[in-house]
C-alpha cells in the first residue's frame, strides 16, 4: 500500500475552520525549515522500487525556498511531499464540504498527480484519491482542482504531488480554501411521497420483442436484442429479433437480427458499436443435450442499426462474460459451448485488430468461470470476479477471486456469505470507480430454490489484503405468491436484482422474485455508498423476475424491461422511474462542451448555467441477467471558474476504460444535469507487456498513476491448469425440467421448500403460477407429476392422490 509517514498520537478532533478562512495550510510556501531537511509540517512519503531524492531548494516561485522531488530511476511507486499527518499540521475539514486546493509548479515528467488522504476519527489515515494529472511545465504554472464532498467520519486530510515517472516536480505556494455554500436548499416540484421516493410510470407503448438484453447506445437510444426470446416457436421459425428504443420520442423501430442472440454477452466497443458474442445455438433435448452456444459474433452499428459478422470465436459461449480493458480490449470467460458443455475458453477481441485472437494468443488457465460470471475490471488491471453469475452453486472456493491475466494466476478472495446462493444476485463497482468499492447483492439458488436472500456484501479493493464484509440487509417489500401481493418476512429477499448507477452517486436496487422465475418481489430502494444504507423508495409496479433489466437513461431516468415467468409468459410493459433529484426543482444544464474527444490525463472545459459541486462520467449500460460488470461511475474533479468548470480526466484508462461516457453535472441538492455525451480515447497499440503510456495535451507521453492496491493477498492462488476440452455441465443447469410443456416453460427442478413433495401441492403450486396445460415430454415423469399416465402432467386423474413423492 501507498507507505506514508509521520504518523503521530495526537490526532485529535478539533474545531473545523470556517469558510472565510485564507489559507487553511501551514508553511505553504515552505520557508520554515523542519526536520530531515524537510520544511516544517511537511514530510517525506512515498512506495514502490525506485531511487528518489527530496529537496528543500531555493528554486522558488515566491519567497525563497520551495520543495523539489526527484525520481532518477523507476521499476515501480512513486514519492511526494505530503503535509504532516498530525493535528497540528494537517488541515481540519468538515463532513459534506468541499475544499479548493492550488500551488504553483514546475516538471519535467508528465507522470505526476495531486494526491490525497484523509484520516478517518476510527480507521485513521488512508489514502483518498488523486485529483489532478499536471503537464509538464517548464515555467512557474498554476494549478488549482476542487475536492470531492468530504467523506463522512473525516476530520482531516492531507495532500501533495505524486511523482511516478523519472524526472522531477518542484512546488510552491500551496493553498487550501473551503468553498462557500452557494445553493438555495431544494423546492420539491412534486408530491411529498414523489419528492421522498420517487415516482414510476408504465408507458402507454409496449416493448414489441422479448428483449433480455439491453444496450446503451452512444446517440442516446437503446439496443433491445431478443434473438429468439426464450421461445422455441420462434427459433424453429428463425424469427430473430432487436429493437432500437428512443427516448426522446418514445418510439421503437424493430431491426433485422441475423441469428439467435438469445443469452449472448455484449459490450461497447471504443468507437460506439456494440459487439455481440455467440448465443443460442440449440434449445435443450429431452433425454439429450441442454443449451448449447455457438461460436458467431457481430458488431452492431448504432449509425446504420445494423449487425456486421466478425470472425468467429474459439469456442462457444452462450451465457457469456464480457469485460473491457483498460486498452480497449474485451476479454470474455464461461457459458455453455456448442455441445453443451461448460466452456473453460478465455476469448480476447483485440481492439487493434478488430477480431477475436487465435488460441494460441490468450492466457488460459482452462478454468470453468460458469454462467455471465461477473468479472470487474480493477485499477491495476486485474479482474475481480464479484461471486455473482447466473444458475446454481458458485465457483468452488471461496466464490470470489482476483484474476491477473498477465500473470494468469487466480486468487481465492474470502468473505462472501452463502456463496451458493448469489445465483442472480448484483455485482456493481460502487461511485466512484476511484474508489474501488464493490457491492455484492441478494441472489437465489435455481437447483435448491430456497427463498432468495437479503444479503449484501461489500469489498474495498484497496486494502493490502481484501476481503468481502457484510452490508446491510436488503429492504423488504411485498411478494405475490400466487393470491396477491402480502409482506415479505424473515429472511426473504430477491434473486433477478437490477443495480443501477445514478448521477448523484447512489445505486438504486429494483426487481426481483423470490423463487426460481416465480413470486416476483415489489421493491426497490437506493443505497448509498457514503452511509453504507439502504432508502426504501417506490417499487416498479411491473413484475421484474427472469429476463428483465434495468439501467440509466441520459436524462437521468431509469427504464425497466422484461419479465419471463417459467409459465413462459413475457411482460412487455416498460416502467421508467424518476428518481427524487428529478423532483427537486430546476436542473443545471451543461451549456457547452469545448471538446468531446477526450484523452487520458486531460483537462476539458465545460461551461454550465449555475454553479456544480461534481461531474462524472457514467459508462452507458451493456445489461443481461443481472449482469453488467462494465457499469462504472469515474469521478471528474473540477477547476471552478465562474460558469467555467475544468473537468480532470483520470490518467488511468483501467478505471475508465475506453468509449463513449454519458457526462453528468450534478450540482449542492444532488440534481443531475442531462447528460452530454464525450469520447474517451483509449492509448494505441497497448499488449499486454507494452507499458501503459498515452499522449496528452502538450505532446509528452504520460503513464497512469496505478496503485499497489490489493498487493499482499493470502487467498489460495492457483495457476493454469491441464489443458482441456470443457467442463461437463448437467442438462438441467437452467434449473428447468423440459419433460413437462414447451421448451420455454420451466417447470423447476426443485420446487420452492413451502410446496410440499406430493402430486397434489405440486400442481396446486404450478395452476397458481398460471402454466395451464403440461403435456409431458417422452415416457419420464421424473416429478411425478402424471401418476395416471395419461400424457397430461397435473391433470384431474393426478390429484386425487396425495401420497407423499420420492
Amino acid at each position: 500500500m501507498l507507505a506514508v509517514t509521520g504518523l503521530t498520537s495526537g490526532l485529535l478532533l478539533t474545531a473545523p475552520q470556517p469558510a472565510s478562512a485564507a489559507n487553511l495550510i501551514k508553511n505553504a510556501g515552505f520557508e520554515t525549515a523542519g526536520t530531515d531537511g524537510m520544511p516544517y509540517c511537511w514530510e517525506k512519503s512515498g512506495w514502490g522500487d525506485n531511487d528518489f531524492t527530496f529537496e528543500h531548494t531555493s528554486d522558488a516561485h515566491t519567497g525563497s525556498r520551495a520543495m523539489k522531488v526527484t525520481l532518477t530511476r523507476r521499476v515501480d511507486g512513486d514519492r511526494k511531499a505530503l503535509i504532516t499527518e498530525s493535528a497540528q499540521c494537517a488541515p481540519t475539514v468538515t463532513p459534506g464540504k468541499q475544499y479548493d486546493l492550488s500551488l504553483w509548479y514546475k516538471s519535467t515528467t508528465p507522470d505526476t498527480a495531486v494526491t490525497l488522504f484523509r484520516h478517518d476519527a476510527t480507521a485513521g489515515w488512508q489514502y483518498w484519491t488523486d485529483l489532478k494529472t499536471l503537464q509538464t511545465a517548464a515555467a512557474w504554472t498554476e494549478a488549482s482542482v476542487r475536492t470531492p464532498e468530504v467523506p463522512a467520519g473525516t476530520d482531516r486530510i492531507t495532500w501533495g504531488v505524486s511523482v511516478y515517472g523519472t524526472g522531477s516536480a518542484t512546488t510552491d505556494d500551496y493553498t487550501m480554501e473551503q468553498v462557500p455554500d452557494v445553493l438555495p436548499p431544494a423546492a420539491c416540484t412534486g408530491t411529498a411521497e414523489e419528492c421522498a421516493n420517487g415516482r414510476w410510470d408504465v408507458l402507454p407503448t409496449q416493448n414489441p420483442v422479448r428483449s433480455m438484453h439491453s444496450v446503451v447506445l452512444n446517440n442516446g437510444k437503446v439496443l433491445l436484442i431478443a434473438g429468439s426470446g426464450n421461445s422455441e416457436e420462434q427459433f424453429e421459425a428463425g424469427t430473430f429479433t432487436s429493437a432500437v428504443y428512443d427516448p426522446a420520442n418514445g418510439s421503437y423501430k424493430v431491426v433485422p437480427t441475423p441469428k439467435d442472440m438469445f443469452c449472448a454477452g455484449h459490450v461497447q466497443l471504443q468507437d460506439g458499436r456494440v459487439l455481440v458474442m455467440s448465443g443460442n445455438k440449440a434449445y435443450p433435448v429431452v433425454g439429450g443435450h441442454g443449451y448449447e452456444g455457438f461460436k458467431d459474433s457481430y458488431i452492431f452499428d448504432p449509425a446504420t442499426e445494423t449487425y456486421s459478422k466478425t470472425n468467429d470465436m474459439n469456442d462457444g459461449h452462450w451465457y457469456p462474460s464480457a469485460t473491457v480493458m483498460g486498452n480497449g480490449d474485451v476479454l470474455s470467460f464461461g457459458g455453455l459451448r456448442e455441445d453443451s458443455t461448460g466452456s473453460v475458453t478465455a476469448e480476447l477481441f483485440s481492439q487493434e485488430e478488430q477480431r477475436w485472437q487465435p488460441l494460441w494468443k490468450v492466457n488460459q488457465t482452462w478454468s470453468y468461470w460458469g454462467l455471465y460470471p461477473s468479472m470487474i475490471l480493477m485499477q491495476d488491471g486485474r479482474l475481480f470476479y464479484s461471486g455473482s453469475h447466473v444458475f446454481g452453486n458458485n465457483i468452488p472456493g471461496t466464490g470470489a477471486a482476483i484474476y491477473d491475466y498477465d500473470a494468469n494466476s487466480t486468487t481465492q478472495i474470502p468473505g462472501l456469505q452463502n456463496k451458493d446462493q448469489r445465483d442472480q444476485s448484483a455485482s456493481v463497482l460502487l461511485p466512484p470507480a476511484q474508489d474501488q468499492k464493490v457491492l455484492t447483492l441478494g441472489g437465489g439458488n435455481i437447483d435448491s430454490n430456497p427463498d432468495a436472500g437479503r444479503l449484501t456484501d461489500v469489498i474495498d479493493l484497496k486494502q493490502p489484503n481484501p476481503s468481502y464484509v457484510a452490508g446491510p440487509p436488503i429492504p423488504q417489500g411485498t411478494v405475490d405468491l400466487g393470491n396477491g401481493k402480502v409482506p415479505q418476512t424473515g429472511s426473504q429477499g430477491k434473486m433477478y436484482v437490477s443495480a443501477v448507477l445514478l448521477p448523484d452517486g447512489k445505486v438504486l436496487e429494483t426487481g426481483g422474485a423470490l423463487h426460481n422465475r416465480a413470486d416476483p418481489v415489489f421493491e426497490s430502494s437506493l443505497y448509498d455508498p457514503d452511509t453504507g444504507t439502504f432508502d426504501p423508495v417506490a417499487a416498479d409496479p411491473q413484475a421484474r423476475g427472469y429476463h428483465s433489466s434495468s439501467f440509466l437513461l441520459p436524462d437521468g431516468r431509469v427504464m425497466s424491461t422484461g419479465d419471463n415467468p417459467g409459465n413462459g409468459t413475457w411482460n412487455h410493459n416498460v416502467s421508467i422511474y424518476t428518481p427524487p433529484y428529478l423532483l427537486k426543482g430546476t436542473r443545471p444544464t451543461i451549456t457547452s462542451v469545448i471538446d468531446t474527444e477526450w484523452n487520458y490525463g486531460d483537462t476539458q472545459r465545460i461551461t454550465v448555467d449555475r454553479p456544480i459541486a461534481k461531474a462524472e462520467l457514467i459508462r452507458p449500460a451493456a445489461v443481461t441477467h443481472s449482469s453488467d460488470p462494465n457499469q462504472r461511475f469515474v469521478d471528474l474533479p473540477l477547476s471552478v471558474d465562474g460558469n467555467n468548470v475544468d473537468l480532470n480526466v483520470t490518467s488511468n484508462p483501467n478505471l475508465a476504460p475506453p468509449g463513449w461516457y454519458m457526462l453528468f453535472g450534478v450540482d449542492a441538492n444532488g440534481v443531475p444535469s442531462v447528460a452530454k455525451w464525450v469520447h474517451l480515447q483509449g492509448p494505441a497499440a497497448l499488449s499486454a507487456d507494452t507499458p501503459s503510456t498515452f499522449s496528452v495535451s502538450d505532446g509528452t507521453t504520460a503513464a497512469p498513476h496505478v496503485h499497489t492496491f490489493a498487493d499482499d493477498l493470502t487467498g489460495k492462488v492457483t495457476g493454469p491448469g491441464k489443458k482441456r476440452t470443457s467442463q461437463k455441465v448437467s442438462p438441467t443447469v437452467s434449473g428447468c425440467d423440459r419433460h413437462y410443456g414447451s421448451v420455454n416453460v420451466c417447470v423447476p427442478t426443485a420446487f420452492p421448500a413451502k410446496v410440499r413433495a406430493t402430486a397434489a401441492a405440486r400442481c396446486a403450486w404450478l395452476k397458481a403460477n398460471d402454466y395451464g396445460r403440461l403435456e409431458v415430454n417422452g415416457k419420464d415423469d421424473p416429478l411425478r407429476l402424471d401418476p395416471n399416465r395419461d400424457g397430461v402432467a397435473c391433470g384431474k386423474g393426478d390429484v386425487t392422490k396425495s401420497r407423499r413423492l420420492s
